[in-house]
């Protein structure tokens, strides 16, 4: 009584295919797949730039100060 058999899923199957259509159905499964992987796509770059964001900036305030001493005219 509390599950469902294998000719529920089924009636449930054809009841969604018969609503949606199997083109909207494809074209969604296809968006949420392509969602999905931009979503972990950007998890994993989104490690990557803490990392090089402070060897960059290390890098640079070296680059702007040396180019800010040179700028200035000396006494």
């Amino acid at each position: 009584m509390g599950s469902f058999s294998i000719w529920h899923w089924l009636i449930v199957l054809a009841v969604v295919l018969l609503v949606f259509g199997t083109k909207r159905l494809t074209s969604g499964a296809k968006d949420l797949g392509s969602a999905v992987k931009e979503f972990k796509k950007g998890m994993r770059e989104d490690d990557k730039p803490t990392a090089q964001l402070g060897n960059e900036a290390a890098t640079g305030d070296k680059d702007k100060a040396a180019k800010a001493d040179a700028s200035q005219p000396r006494d």
